[in-house]
């Protein structure tokens, strides 16, 4: 699998991170959801120069002009909640995208430290031959975002793949680049060293899905 860690160059995305992390200001969910969106489209931007372009030409009022556009047919994936906000940023480029959604969550039985990933909700069009974003905010164990792959099998064989994440842990990149080939392609902003024993990114910035959209009575 290919890396991006785009924390290894500076640039504004480190302030957006930064208010990410920041326990006074995510706390304001309306700006912790836009700077997630801001993020996606800064990924989203990186991601579109690894795309296949074609000279096309566009009537301008004086003439024509000709420009490189991308060609690709994009599938959006995005797990829900907490892929939401970064989904919207994504689209937000990738405007002429055909969208899929899918639920992922950790399932825990008798160990609180232990968990499965459950997949219960997925709407996808078909992915033959096209790209594939698969965007999931927090690249923890990195569990998720190899089950959500995997439930998406039968709607077709995409042409690319992309994975798109806020933040990750060390651990969790290691896993999905054992579960995806080496011409699939990882986009991160940024990456911490370690999980916590319940499995949190650390320092991280807590739980995505909570800090947008409110506390869940859930475990």
């Amino acid at each position: 699998m290919q890396i991006h860690d785009l924390s290894k160059t500076n640039s504004l995305l480190n302030k957006f991170i930064s208010e990410l992390r920041d326990v006074s200001i995510q706390k304001d969910a309306m700006r912790f959801r836009r700077n997630i969106e801001r993020v996606g489209e800064i990924l989203g931007y990186e991601l579109s120069k690894t795309l296949t372009y074609s000279h096309q030409e566009v009537n301008t009022p004086l003439g024509t002009s000709t420009i490189s556009l991308p060609d690709e047919a994009i599938v959006l994936c995005s797990i829900l909640r907490a892929g939401i906000p970064l989904h919207q940023g994504l689209l937000n480029y990738f405007d002429k995208a055909e969208n899929a959604f899918i639920s992922a969550y950790r399932h825990h039985k008798d160990d609180p430290k232990s968990f499965e990933i459950m997949v219960e909700y997925l709407a996808c069009p078909d992915l033959d031959g096209k790209t594939l974003i698969l965007a999931d905010p927090m690249l923890a164990t990195g569990q998720s975002m190899v089950a959500t792959f995997e439930a998406l099998k039968p709607f077709g064989t995409p042409k690319s793949i992309h994975l798109v994440s806020v933040i990750g842990a060390s651990e969790g990149l290691d896993f999905v680049s054992e579960h995806f080939n080496q011409d699939v392609h990882l986009w991160i902003a940024t990456v911490d060293q370690k999980l916590n024993d319940k499995s949190y990114i650390v320092p991280g910035l807590g739980d995505a899905g909570d800090l947008a959209f409110g506390q869940k009575l859930q475990n």
